[in-house]
């Protein structure tokens, strides 16, 4: 058995917490949120440390001193990971679900991400061509295989 299907969240190894990232990029997607619902809006606009050709951040471990409003999460706050996309591997493994055939942990080939359309890759914009106020414009909904309505 595979380390994910034997061990809770809280369980794992840093080594294995990273791990389970498959490396989409849609958590570096700028959120809004509704002030009078809650509710969640994903952009198609990507952090500023957003690689556009790794789907990676450029400055992952000094990404919470850069941009204090990057989210900062752990096993601790499993209870809370709705709002990562329904395909996140924390998510999915939060909920008791599996991993999908196209997480690199189970296909053993990071591309897979890609080419089941799950990645941003060749769909955002840096936030450093959106000016704030316009954000709303770029509101997204991602649907099965990675398609933006």
């Amino acid at each position: 058995m595979n380390f994910w299907e034997t061990k809770t969240l809280a369980a794992m190894t840093d080594a294995e917490w990273e791990s389970l990232c498959d490396g989409c990029g849609r958590c570096c997607l700028i959120k809004l949120e509704d002030e009078d619902t809650g509710e969640l809006h994903y952009t198609s606009v990507v952090c500023l440390y957003f690689n556009q050709r790794t789907a990676r951040c450029k400055r992952y471990p000094e990404r919470h001193e850069l941009v204090p409003e990057c989210i900062h999460f752990d096993a601790s706050g499993a209870a809370a990971f709705d709002w990562l996309p329904d395909s996140c591997a924390y998510r999915k493994l939060a909920h008791g679900e599996p991993l999908e055939w196209w997480h690199p942990l189970v296909s053993g080939d990071r591309r897979t991400v890609i080419e089941a359309g799950i990645s941003v890759l060749g769909k955002v914009t840096s936030e450093v061509h959106v000016h704030e106020d316009d954000l709303e414009d770029h509101i997204v909904r991602w649907v099965e295989g990675g398609r933006r309505v």
